[in-house]
């Protein structure tokens, strides 16, 4: 019964391991979307900015 559980936790082990890994992949990935999603805002947050007073000095 002991060998079956030793090789079972064995067996097992990798696919642990690569769960792990998956999932600092996942946050890794999230994190840069929501960083890249921030940019994209901050930029559409100053643009209209300058584009409304480049609109002004013309009319």
């Amino acid at each position: 019964m002991q060998r079956q559980i030793l090789i079972s936790t064995l067996l097992t082990l990798p696919l642990l391991q690569a769960c792990t890994v998956l999932a600092i992949a996942d946050a890794a990935a999230s994190t840069v979307v929501y960083g890249v999603k921030t940019a994209v805002n901050v930029v559409d947050a100053v643009t209209p900015d300058i584009i409304n007073k480049d609109k002004k000095k013309k009319d």
